[in-house]
């Protein structure tokens, strides 16, 4: 009758020979629960909502297998039913760190309001009593700033900071003794305690560690800040106490300052001008609890500056001896870190921006030596309280990285064009033949060339090129595109040139080779505005003609964004989007790019932007892939600072 069999995401139940899901069977208990409540059946009334409230339970926590597409691809668990995600460590509670974030800023300001509303006098009888009055005065001002210190700590408990997770066991354990202090609190008291049990139970969910090793550094630093802070307030106080009532006296000024500590009002009235002293000693204290508490829980820094030298020639001969996707060579941009695996057999090209890691492209490196790479990555990456992005990633990476908890959305597609099958016959390209016809009559050659052969002349002429076709904007590129026409590792990549009747270039692209495959990809294409129209289709014709005398197959041209949604449009939803992306053509050229793709009658190979499930990891990975890409400008200037050494192995 019963049956219970064994699988990887979890026991299944059998009744009767059919499975039995959680989901279903919380619909059936809520169901019957919420009919016994309309027709009113004589059943104790708590057991009825109970039995509700379990049901619904069972239909959160298993809402997956609701849908057959969804059906078993979640693992079972005693709370949330979670897709697996094998190439993350997944600790104890590790989805303990937003409830508990959340919960710790609301007993900070519990803590507040608390000390802010009179207590209950009967209460307060009783622990006048036992105590001193003394000690529940004191005992309220300090209960204000545990209030205080909470509500900025669990801020940093949701982004999962190691150190803030120790503040707050022993600030939760500190302000529960203070509720009793201060009115005999019992409630407060008790939920600060459980809240520091819980804490003390899942200490696994807080991975974030941070910069320095030990806590001499950091609590040097703040001490500092607060050694700083109080000069600048006796100063304050000294200065304007002419304009003060009653006159300062050093008990006066302590309590000036214990005033400003607890947002309370202080001894002294100021007048006249200085009627802002108070409210300036409560914004200069805040501002140091806040600058203290970014010092304490910063994380460990991500990397910066430019990749390390000696590292980029073991990067090149990871992408020559593996690096057959078209996107392998944009890696080798020198503005791009490098995170390798312990063997040192793969990598992957980065960046980090607002608080992503954010991956060019597939890693590269030999099959069996990606899923260690991804799980290294993802380990580094949650030690310094990063998500992790990919822009530009193809479908079968997208796969593999599902199982470290990444997501995918379609961002595009490349265009690669078939150079044997390519033609100038035909209707279809009638304009790319007028095109090429007509620069050619206005004298236009092409010649291509390695890099390796231009010489110093000729590559300061294709930069000027270079500089004059982009004008006043800043270069856009980081995982399909070189971002300079020096250096050693651009010597066997190719350059096709256009010149005019004079001999002056007034156009060349720029290809890179796809290593292990008779491939290439564009990584530059520039033109001289000036120039004859139709310039461009006349250097990619030309490229492809004298690519293909040299063996190559096919050629990676544009990435084309959103290009299904332009070509073959599936549904009302994708049809609408793609109105949504012509009207934003104006400012991105996305219809234009693809339409100038479309000529050459290519193949479309997808491109997918991959990003955390967290909440906003889409939007986070999306504005960091627009900004690392050019597509957005930075609203402050970035500068790049000391040397880069961390993840970098």
């Amino acid at each position: 009758m019963f049956r219970v069999d064994r699988h990887e995401l979890g026991p299944r139940l059998y009744v009767l020979g059919r499975r039995v899901h959680e989901c279903h069977a919380g619909i059936g208990l809520a169901g019957a629960a919420a009919l016994i409540l309309i027709v009113g059946w004589p059943l104790p009334t708590p057991l009825v909502i109970a039995s509700l409230a379990v049901g619904a339970w069972l239909l959160w926590k298993d809402w997956r297998d609701l849908f057959p597409r969804l059906r078993d691809t979640a693992a079972w668990s005693a709370g949330m039913h979670r897709v697996p995600t094998p190439f993350r460590k997944r600790h104890r509670a590790h989805g303990l760190a937003p409830l508990a974030g959340a919960c710790t800023v609301a007993m900070g300001l519990v803590n507040v309001a608390s000390v802010l509303t009179p207590g209950l006098h009967s209460r307060m009888h009783v622990l006048l009593q036992l105590v001193p009055r003394e000690v529940p005065v004191a005992a309220h001002a300090l209960a204000l700033a545990a209030g205080i210190s909470l509500t900025i700590l669990g801020l940093y408990l949701v982004r999962r900071r190691r150190r803030a997770w120790a503040f707050a066991v022993v600030i939760l354990v500190v302000a529960g003794a203070l509720n009793l202090l201060k009115g005999l609190d019992i409630e407060e008291a008790l939920a600060s305690w459980g809240l520091a049990a819980l804490l003390l139970w899942g200490r696994d969910a807080f991975t974030v560690v941070h910069g320095d090793a030990g806590w001499r550094g950091p609590l040097a630093r703040s001490a500092t800040v607060v050694a700083g802070v109080l000069a600048a307030s006796v100063v304050t106080l000294a200065a304007a106490s002419h304009w003060g009532t009653p006159a300062l006296t050093p008990g006066r000024g302590i309590a000036e300052l214990q005033a400003a500590l607890t947002l309370s009002p202080g001894p002294i009235h100021y007048r006249d001008h200085f009627a802002w002293v108070p409210a300036a000693l409560d914004l200069l204290w805040i501002g140091a609890a806040l600058t203290v508490a970014w010092m304490l829980f910063r994380p460990l820094a991500g990397p910066r500056g430019l990749p390390a030298a000696k590292l980029r020639p073991l990067a090149r001969q990871i992408v020559e001896r593996h690096g057959s996707d078209t996107l392998s060579f944009f890696k080798l941009r020198a503005d791009k870190h490098h995170f390798f695996d312990r063997s040192r057999r793969a990598f992957v090209g980065y960046r980090i921006e607002a608080g992503v890691l954010l991956v060019s492209g597939d890693p590269i490196g030999p099959p069996a030596a990606l899923p260690g790479l991804l799980r290294e990555l993802c380990d580094f990456a949650e030690a310094r309280g990063l998500a992790i992005g990919v822009v530009g990633a193809s479908e079968e990476f997208a796969a593999l990285a599902a199982s470290a908890g990444l997501r995918s959305f379609y961002i595009g597609d490349e265009a690669i064009v078939d150079l044997a099958a390519f033609s100038l016959e035909g209707r279809s390209i009638r304009k790319v033949r007028q095109a090429v016809t007509r620069a050619r009559k206005a004298g236009f050659t092409a010649t291509v060339r390695r890099m390796g052969e231009l010489s110093s002349t000729e590559l300061e002429e294709l930069e000027d090129l270079s500089a004059r076709w982009r004008g006043d904007e800043p270069e856009r590129g980081f995982s399909m595109a070189i971002d300079s026409l020096r250096g050693e590792h651009l010597s066997e990549s190719l350059v096709v040139v256009a010149r005019d009747a004079e001999g002056d270039a007034r156009g060349f692209l720029h290809f890179a080779p796809c290593y292990g495959r008779p491939a290439m990809s564009l990584g530059l294409m520039r033109r001289d505005r000036d120039s004859v129209n139709g310039l461009t289709e006349y250097l990619v014709v030309s490229a492809i003609e004298m690519l293909r005398e040299r063996g190559i197959e096919e050629v990676s041209l544009n990435f084309a964004a959103f290009a299904r949604l332009l070509r073959n449009p599936s549904g009302l939803g994708e049809r609408t989007l793609g109105r949504l992306v012509t009207l934003a053509n104006p400012f991105f050229q996305i219809e234009s790019l693809f339409r100038f793709n479309a000529k050459f009658s290519p193949r479309w190979q997808p491109r997918y932007l991959l990003y955390e499930r967290r909440s906003l990891g889409f939007a986070r990975t999306g504005l960091a892939a627009m900004w690392a890409e050019g597509q957005l400008p930075w609203p402050i200037p970035r500068t790049v600072r000391g040397p880069a050494v961390s993840g970098q192995r």
